[in-house]
């Protein structure tokens, strides 16, 4: 048994670990946002009908979703360090792979690889991180940590956009290379201890399995329903059969990889992660949409579209400290739900997104939902961290992940069933302009509808949440 106590203590140890931890939660949503943008020019070498191109975004979310849980349980039994450092190792190695590759097929199965090692690290840093800092000092450090998230998604577009003009595509995925490489070696040479809360304890592999299936079902039949219905429903049916096996499980075995009691006896934890489900799935696929729409629909180039999109993410990062440092002090449930209420009302502008927009209303509206996110997640985090005991911190830690990538992979699904519904494959050319723009404004009345039910789902936690 490691002990972690020592480690807890020292302040050298809460700076290391946010740290390492900050500049992981900046690499992988950099490369999402950065690689949003590289898109069109990944599509134009790949020749790339419109599902394809989604493909790109959400295999990476997919494998990402499947893994978060059962790597977070891996963590928190054989240690949360050294799963983090192979896991930084398989996404520097998979970037790798993704920036050498000669086709399509090639490039969405490096974003497969990439998506393991994502989720290898990205609960695995938030559990070191709760576990390093005290109850009264967490809602400073997460906000520091989803701040560093946010800089990641207004850097992206920016700087993957001057990549994709000046240098090509291939040169955004390589930006992990070194960045992977500082990573690992801050956390091996400056991180002391380990985290293992459950060790001893034995890892379910047969229910880590039917979780990740489960999650495959449910995730690529929302995929498919655009193409093709009745394919889509029932794999979507398999994977709902797949939940109700996977919870029944759970509740009967010693070690679960999920324990269901913290859905059923917990709610604070259940509406929390429910919030965040509903969140992401509202908002993620708004970068995608934008960033397809600034260049298709108003021509900008890539470099252009991503500094328009930067106010976004910017607001978020500015306001995230300042909304966790908040939920330290008073209940985390009226910070987050008032994000969602703001949320919700940028949707509903996006919703009247037409070819002559004007671009400081998009500016505006980027603003105002920036505001609305930055409110919403490290209050939301910050809930459900504090409402499990720390033998849970990695599972919680991993389940906030999956609600992320699961929402992310969501809204991407709802868009790209909204395309393949209104657009089919076609490419993204002048003739299908006005269909594509059409795709963008029922993808935002979906978007908006949810988020509303959101703020609702994230009142129910009650005062304590």
């Amino acid at each position: 048994m490691f002990p972690p106590n020592s480690t807890m203590e020292s302040s050298d140890a809460k700076r290391v670990a946010l740290l390492a931890a900050a500049l992981s939660s900046f690499l992988a949503p950099f490369m999402i946002s950065a690689v949003n943008i590289a898109i069109p020019a990944i599509a134009a070498r790949f020749h790339a009908g419109a599902v394809e191109v989604s493909w790109f975004a959400t295999a990476y979310l997919l494998t990402m979703s499947m893994f978060l849980v059962p790597f977070g349980r891996i963590a928190d039994i054989h240690g949360r360090k050294r799963v983090f450092i192979y896991g930084m190792f398989v996404y520097t190695a998979s970037s790798l792979m993704a920036a050498l590759s000669t086709s399509a097929s090639m490039l969405i199965a490096a974003r497969i690889v990439e998506g393991i090692g994502a989720a290898m690290t990205v609960g695995t840093g938030v559990a070191i991180l709760t576990s390093v800092y005290p109850a009264r000092e967490r809602g400073r450090a997460l906000g520091i940590n989803i701040a560093a998230v946010y800089l990641g998604l207004s850097f992206g577009p920016f700087i993957g956009g001057f990549i994709t003009d000046y240098l090509g595509w291939r040169e955004v995925f390589l930006l992990n290379v070194p960045l992977g490489a500082l990573i690992m070696a801050l956390v091996i040479w400056k991180l002391k201890g380990e985290w293992a809360a459950a060790r001893g304890e034995r890892f379910d592999l047969a229910g880590a399995a039917i979780y990740s299936v489960m999650l495959v079902l449910i995730i690529y039949g929302l995929s498919l329903f655009g193409e093709n219905a009745a394919a889509g429903s029932a794999l979507a049916v398999a994977g709902a059969l797949a939940v109700v096996l996977f919870a029944w499980r759970e509740a009967r075995v010693e070690h679960p990889v999920l324990d269901i009691s913290l859905f059923r006896h917990n709610t604070v934890f259940a509406f929390s992660n429910i919030a965040a489900l509903i969140n992401y799935s509202a908002t993620f696929a708004v970068t995608f949409l934008l960033s397809l729409y600034l260049q298709y629909t108003k021509n900008y180039s890539p470099f252009a579209a991503g500094l328009i999109l930067v106010p976004q993410p910017l607001t978020m990062t500015v306001l995230s400290p300042f909304a966790g440092r908040l939920s330290d002090r008073i209940p985390p449930v009226y910070v987050a739900s008032a994000g969602m209420a703001v949320t919700t009302l940028s949707l509903f502008f996006f919703i009247f997104l037409a070819a002559g927009t004007a671009l400081t209303l998009i500016i505006t509206n980027l603003v105002l939902l920036g505001v609305g996110f930055g409110l919403f997640s490290s209050p939301n985090t910050n809930a459900i961290m504090s409402s499990v005991e720390k033998r849970f911190y990695g599972v919680a830690a991993g389940t906030v992940g999956t609600m992320r990538t699961i929402g992310q992979s969501v809204s991407m699904g709802i868009a790209l069933s909204v395309f393949a519904i209104l657009l089919g494959n076609r490419q993204i050319v002048g003739g299908t302009y006005p269909l594509f723009l059409k795709s963008v404004r029922v993808s935002f009345i979906i978007f908006t509808a949810s988020c509303l039910a959101g703020i609702f789902a994230s009142l129910a936690r009650g005062r304590s949440g």
